[in-house]
């Protein structure tokens, strides 16, 4: 496939989904809104989880691609709210400036990091600065998977200080409380060895379902 670095493909990306999404266009892309994409967005996420964790070259390319075409399709309809329009410019401006913002070894003449420990922790410091007054669990969302979402707040919770035990603290001791300790306990050990629980979770299914027979 050649390469092309001089952005005219996402240039004419962005062209068809205005052309589709104005009058004489597609009726159904100009009916969706915001909402209405979201699922589509949650649902190539993981597509192209899939793709990247089995080591899918041709998939991972087309994936990535479906995952843009709802960041496009997003700005594209952002550009029409008549209150507080933006467009894809707006939203790459925002990520530049994060980038920016979050890499001041980079950037900036900032503290001397030399590890990608090193840059994590900085990262952290830098978004602890910058959601001062928000709660610690700020941002992370509910729709996560459990597991994920687990891991996520567990490590959130832990740079507060709160040690293992209090995370494995239970209110109630019936079996369900009883089952979501224990699940918070394998979290915590995922976190320790920097293993990604949900990948990993992921990835024994995939294993189980490869072995599956079929039907004799």
């Amino acid at each position: 496939m050649t390469q092309r670095r001089d952005g005219q493909a996402l240039s004419a990306v962005v062209a068809a989904m205005d052309r589709l999404r104005s009058p004489g266009g597609c009726p159904w892309d100009a009916e969706q809104t915001h909402r209405s994409l979201a699922p589509y967005a949650i649902e190539e996420a993981y597509e192209l989880a899939e793709a990247a964790e089995a080591d899918d070259r041709d998939a991972l390319r087309g994936e990535l691609g479906d995952l843009l075409l709802q960041v496009v399709f997003h700005a594209r309809v952002a550009e029409e709210h008549t209150e507080d329009p933006f467009s894809l410019d707006d939203v790459a401006q925002v990520l530049l400036d994060k980038l920016v913002r979050r890499h001041p070894h980079v950037f900036a003449d900032a503290a001397d990091v030399r590890t990608a420990a090193d840059v994590e922790d900085a990262w952290h410091e830098i978004k602890k600065r910058e959601r001062v007054g928000e709660d610690v669990l700020a941002g992370i969302p509910l729709a996560l998977p459990a597991l994920a979402r687990a891991q996520k707040v567990a490590r959130r919770l832990r740079r507060e200080g709160l040690d293992g035990d209090a995370l494995l603290a239970v209110a109630d001791e019936d079996s369900e409380a009883l089952v979501g300790r224990e699940l918070m306990r394998l979290v915590l050990r995922a976190e320790a060895a920097g293993v990604d629980a949900e990948a990993a979770l992921r990835g024994h299914v995939r294993t189980l379902a490869g072995r599956r027979e079929g039907p004799t």
